[in-house]
């Protein structure tokens, strides 16, 4: 029956995101980019309340109180397609994200993903990504904007650690934006490249604000990575 949930489960969840890309694309030019947001927290509600019906996965988030009110830099842990699905839905700020760039040239879903305005980065090309960050990102702060990163740059299996990339904590140094570290054991439910979405409750905690003021990008992302690990590792213990 997981299996069968699982497959219904993303049959719906492809669905949505083509109905939600093609409105995007339709009438993005009448309703900009903060219409499309809305779009987008819908799309992240709705999916996880078809999670919640027809895996029986539910979730909790604890830590809201510490988004503040200012643009700030969301750096998630990143251990399954849940986390990307969800931060946009549950944390309330409008974002900016931070993705691959071959994620743009996916038809009709890359289309759609230009009137979000993203960051999107070569991952080859480290140098010119970290550029692109820094400008893209500072301006988009400047504007009101959040920027959501997943640092560690790709999903990383439950259990294991990788290393942060530096872009983000730059970024915070050079902008003075705080960071706002995200920790949760999405993985254990629903693990990367796998099709089951496993019964039970996902934690998502959201940590207190890093200042970066006086802090060096190698000191914030020590503080950021020390945090999320610890509390992911934690969280693994409780599932």
């Amino acid at each position: 029956m997981i299996t069968l949930r699982s497959f219904l489960f993303l049959c719906i969840f492809f669905i949505a995101i083509i109905v939600c890309s093609i409105y995007v694309v339709l009438f993005g030019k009448w309703v900009g980019r903060s219409g499309a947001l809305g779009v987008s927290r819908s799309w992240s509600h709705f999916s996880l309340g078809m999670l919640k019906r027809i895996c029986g996965l539910d979730y909790q988030v604890s830590g809201l109180e510490n988004i503040p009110n200012e643009p700030c830099i969301l750096m998630c842990k990143h251990q399954s397609t849940w986390e990307t699905v969800s931060v946009p839905g549950l944390v309330p700020r409008s974002q900016v994200w931070v993705l691959k760039q071959e994620l743009m040239q996916i038809p009709l879903f890359g289309r759609a993903m230009r009137i979000f305005e993203p960051i999107a980065l070569d991952r080859k090309a480290i140098r010119q990504a970290l550029r692109i960050l820094l400008q893209q990102g500072q301006r988009h702060l400047k504007d009101g904007y959040s920027i959501l990163v997943f640092p560690e740059g790709t999903r990383v299996a439950v259990g294991e650690v990788a290393p942060f990339n530096i872009g983000g904590a730059l970024l915070a140094e050079k902008s003075g934006a705080p960071v706002i570290p995200i920790a949760h054991n999405a993985g254990v439910f629903w693990k990367r490249r796998a099709l089951h979405k496993l019964p039970g409750r996902i934690d998502m905690i959201i940590g207190p604000a890093i200042d970066p003021s006086g802090r060096s990008a190698k000191e914030i992302n020590a503080l950021a990575s020390a945090w999320i690990n610890e509390t992911v590792a934690s969280l693994a213990q409780k599932s």
